[in-house]
Parts: structure tokens; sequence; C-alpha cells
């Protein structure tokens, strides 16, 4: 049970946690929320990070990626797991995935069957795409697109989809906060991707940092952090809102103090600015959303 815990990777769900937190309080502006429908976007949302974390357990260790990294131990690699028990693992949390997004959509649209279609594409879209990040051939996260899959999934899908789920209106200011969620989860990516710059390499995974050198990954990690920041303020000053609704502001420091340690720190002492980046992100959300509520 523990090798289990331990590949389910429970340090990244904050990056889950976050986007549903900042599209639920976006939501409560405009509707009365509906606890049912939240928990499950929210289910939903933990087991499709879940779904992805095995997945990139189990490819890792399958192209021998992890043979020199120097994160967290991973459990195929290590043989705590085996790959035949993994493979069962990723089928059984596909379903639970796909299970938990029609009973949510089946909630949320019962006579809107056009809706249930498209969020049904967007979901089965989300399920394949976490499995093929690290499994099969050529898998897109080895050829540095794993950040556009983390910004489109985490940020655009997870707050624009969990908004809409609670009010079904369109309100394309949203999509500014959303970007804020999908900059600062490609932003966690990113200093894994440092972290693991060398071994990366060696194994022939062209991450963005492999591909642009690490220098120039810093100035992309400045820039994911504070054009992130900058959307949300945007989104701040277009609805017109108090100064409660710059709460936020606040993690800046927790952002700079993660760009430092990037940019001073050799890769492989960057591990524990993995988990502050998350955690950085998770207590972006929780004052985002606290400012909203506040206005």
């Amino acid at each position: 049970m523990k090798s289990w815990i331990k590949a389910f990777r429970l340090r990244t769900l904050p990056l889950a946690i976050s986007g549903w937190l900042v599209g639920i309080s976006l939501a409560t502006n405009k509707a009365e929320l509906n606890y049912l429908i939240a928990g499950l976007t929210l289910l939903t949302a933990i087991l499709l990070q879940i779904l992805s974390n095995l997945a990139n357990d189990y490819g890792d260790a399958s192209s021998g990626v992890d043979e020199k990294r120097i994160g967290e131990v991973r459990m195929v690699s290590s043989g705590a797991i085996t790959p035949a028990a993994m493979r069962k693992a990723i089928i059984l949390f596909t379903c639970f995935a796909f299970l938990s997004g029609v009973v949510l959509l089946y909630l949320s649209f019962p006579y809107d069957w056009k809706s249930v279609l498209v969020f049904l594409l967007i979901g089965s879209v989300g399920i394949a795409a976490a499995i093929k990040y690290t499994v099969g051939k050529n898998p897109y996260g080895y050829v540095g697109f794993g950040d556009v899959f983390v910004f489109v999934f985490f940020g655009i899908v997870l707050v624009f989809g969990t908004y809409y789920l609670q009010v079904q209106e369109l309100n394309w200011l949203i999509l500014l906060p959303a970007a804020s969620m999908g900059l600062f989860s490609v932003g966690v990516l990113n200093v894994n991707n440092i972290r693991d710059i060398e071994s990366d390499r060696q194994s022939g995974k062209q991450s963005i940092p492999v591909r642009i050198g690490k220098k120039k990954a810093v100035i992309y990690h400045v820039l994911l952090l504070q054009v992130g920041l900058l959307l949300s303020v945007a989104y701040v000053f277009l609805t017109l809102q108090s100064g409660w609704g710059f709460l936020f502001i606040f993690v800046n420091s927790l952002f700079i103090f993660n760009i430092k340690a990037v940019a001073k720190k050799p890769s492989h002492q960057l591990d524990p600015y993995l988990k502050q980046m998350a955690i950085a992100t998770l207590l972006f959300a929780v004052l985002f959303s606290l400012g909203q509520g506040l206005n």
C-alpha cells in the first residue's frame, strides 16, 4: 500500500485542487453552488491527476528515463510495483475517471446532450493525453509538449470547466485566471524538468529545459510565474472588483523565492523547490478564492 501511495504522488495533487478551487470561487459569484457537482468535479480532477502520475511512472520506467533521475524514487523502476500491476492500475483509474466524469455530466446536463457530448469528448481527450504523456510510441512528453498538456488541462479545462459546470454560461474573462493556473502548473513542471535536465539529456528526453538550456529555462520560469500573476491582476481590474480581489499578490514573494532558487541552486538540489512551487500555487488559489468571496 505504501508503494501505491508513493506512485499516486500525493504532492502533485495541489495542482488539481488549485484549479478546481479557482473555478469554484469564480462560479459562486454567478450562481448558488451545487455541492454534489462541485465534489464530483474535484473527484474527477484528482482521478485524472493520479492516472497521469501512474502512467508517467510506467512510461518513464519502460523508456529507461528513470535510471538516472534525481527526484523521488519511482515505483516501477525501483521494482516496488511490477509493470503488469501498474498497467492494471492504469486501466482501473481510467475506468474510475471515465465513470466519475459520466456521472458528473449526467447530473450537470440532464437534458442537454450536446453539452454532454462536448465535455465527454474533452474528458476522453484528457484521459488519452494523460496516458500518452509518457506511454507508447513517441510519447509527446519526451519531445517538449508536456508543457502544453499541463497548461491546457490543469489551467484552461480545469478552471473553465469547473466554472461552466456550475454556471452553464460562457464568460471569456474566466480564461484569464484559468490561464494563470495553467502557467503556474507549467511552472511546477518546469522546476521538475530543470531538476532532471542532466538525466533527461542523457536518456534522450527533450524537455523544454533540455532544448533551451538551464539559463533560458530560468527566464522561461520567470515568464511563467510573472505573466500568470499579471493575468489574474488584469481579471480583477476588468471585473471592477474591490481591493480584496488582489489578495493573491502576496504569493508573489513565494514565486520570487522559487525563481531565485531555480536560478542559483544546482539542478540536482531543486527537488524541495518542486514541492514549494506546488504549495505556492495552492496558496495562490486559496487567496484568489478568498478575495473573490470578500468582494
